[in-house]
């Protein structure tokens, strides 16, 4: 019996996140699956060096590698023009339309949910605020959001089966999609950001600079004490950022996987004040024995345990999160224990978890489809 063909499908492979790193795993199980997506940028995203990556019509639009949000109302349509009809299992990495293509009776579709998407579903009212837009486009917005919101929960039945990124998406999936979901957490090379950890000399916090991540709430915080913090990532709010910093805050922009490993390793602890499915950044820290500040809420509340490997605060507010790094400050913290906390979370087991998961359902479904 010969082996399934297998296709991976990722919303945008633009910058180096959470979800491309679960589709650059995927692919190291799935060693010769053509990767589909709505735009693909070399430049910023290595990896897929080796990969057979298929772009939708999107990637040759002004602008697409650096602003591909432009073009999301044109999402749908692109990923419904892939054709999958010579693949027998369809894996896609979705938090945005990916999940949407469009498959054969006879083909298997598995999502990796990161996210139903966010910005039309209980995030669209912050989505048309925090992103500044005019007051003359926001009806029109709202209309955009609204349709895609329809468009997103008909997309969600053509999945034969979710995956959850963690226990907190596994009930947004049930909510927006009514869809039952299996948790598998997303993977993390827990050895590579091991090792010894240097001397602590400033605060850490990662990700993209964007307005739901509350950089300007960690920013104001550590104006007012004073502390040294460093900010890892680029985004549209890089600019903007930069001017409220005061001088004991130094940003670094994107840098690459070893130089982020040097940065952890230096740091006191992550500083993680936004709502995430998961929380990648957290866990890369634990990894390098170093603890984690963040929001209660969210992914978070599956990754740190309180008292062994972070704490939380309970609020958005400065005066939360300043009473949650003076509270840090007067504890203890053994890195060999926050490390191994982070053992559960790694790459290896991801990729068993996955992998047994796909010969479960496939096994069912080629005897359904014989």
């Amino acid at each position: 019996m010969r082996k399934p063909r297998v296709a991976l499908v990722a919303d945008w492979l633009t910058n180096r996140g959470g979800a491309e790193r679960v589709i650059l795993a995927l692919r190291d199980i799935f060693p010769h699956a053509p990767v589909y997506t709505s735009v693909y940028n070399p430049d910023r995203l290595p990896g897929f060096e080796n990969c057979t990556v298929v772009t939708s019509f999107i990637q040759k639009l002004p602008f697409a590698k650096t602003k591909h949000f432009i073009y999301l109302p044109l999402m749908p349509y692109a990923f419904e023009q892939f054709d999958f009809s010579n693949f027998d299992i369809v894996i896609s990495s979705a938090h945005s339309a990916a999940k949407g293509i469009i498959t054969k009776p006879r083909t298997l579709h598995i999502s990796y949910c990161h996210s139903p998407m966010r910005y039309c579903w209980d995030n669209s009212h912050e989505y048309v605020e925090q992103y500044g837009i005019p007051s003359l486009l926001r009806r029109p917005a709202e209309r955009l959001l609204s349709r895609l919101r329809v468009w997103d929960r008909v997309a969600a039945d053509r999945v034969d089966f979710f995956i959850a990124n963690s226990k907190y998406i596994k009930k947004r999936i049930q909510k927006y999609y009514r869809r039952d979901s299996t948790v598998i957490y997303p993977p993390v090379d827990t050895s590579f950001f091991g090792g010894k950890p240097q001397t602590s000399e400033y605060y850490l916090a990662v990700g993209r600079l964007t307005p739901y991540k509350k950089f300007d709430l960690i920013i104001e915080v550590f104006n007012e004490l004073k502390w040294p913090l460093v900010i890892v990532g680029d985004g549209k709010d890089m600019n903007s950022l930069k001017k409220k910093a005061g001088p004991t805050i130094r940003f670094l922009g994107n840098i690459s996987d070893e130089e982020l490993r040097d940065v952890y390793m230096k740091a006191k602890a992550l500083v993680f004040p936004q709502v995430e499915d998961f929380g990648i950044a957290p866990v890369e820290a634990m990894s390098a024995g170093k603890p984690v500040i963040a929001y209660a809420e969210g992914g978070a509340l599956e990754t740190i345990n309180p008292g062994l490997s972070g704490l939380f605060f309970e609020e958005q507010k400065p005066e939360s999160l300043k009473k949650a790094l003076l509270e840090f400050e007067a504890m203890r913290w053994t890195p060999s224990d926050v490390r191994k906390h982070a053992g559960q979370f790694d790459k290896k087991l991801f990729q068993e978890q996955i992998l047994q998961f796909v010969e479960e359902k496939w096994g069912i479904w080629s005897r359904e489809m014989a």
